[in-house]
């Protein structure tokens, strides 16, 4: 990841409710959450959480996927890991050690 898609994705996850969409589309793993389920869940205007929405997916940090005319939200992991890789790129000055909590806690099986 370069320096311009890391500002995206961290200027897309300084906002509330996009934060809060996220999460929420972690914990949905690769099944991932209808649009107006997203919006339901979290108590915001539809229309609002589309918008939202499309913000993460410019980001790299969220995708879609259709299935009917539903269009579904899924956590684009690939996105999510190229933007800690990003962050923890200098990490420890040569400590790796150091690092390990860090990668353990955002390691999970599921993904």
């Amino acid at each position: 990841m370069d320096k311009p898609s890391a500002l995206a994705a961290l200027a897309a996850l300084g906002q509330d409710t996009r934060l809060e969409a996220f999460r929420l589309l972690l914990k949905a793993g690769a099944t991932g959450i209808p649009a107006g389920e997203i919006a339901q869940r979290l108590g915001a205007v539809q229309n609002t959480t589309s918008a939202h929405l499309k913000v993460l997916a410019h980001a790299g940090l969220v995708r879609t996927e259709r299935d009917g005319r539903t269009v579904r939200y899924v956590a684009d992991m690939i996105g999510f890991r190229d933007l800690l890789a990003y962050l923890m790129e200098d990490c420890c000055n040569g400590a790796p050690e150091l690092c390990r909590p860090v990668i353990d806690a955002v390691t999970c099986d599921r993904c």
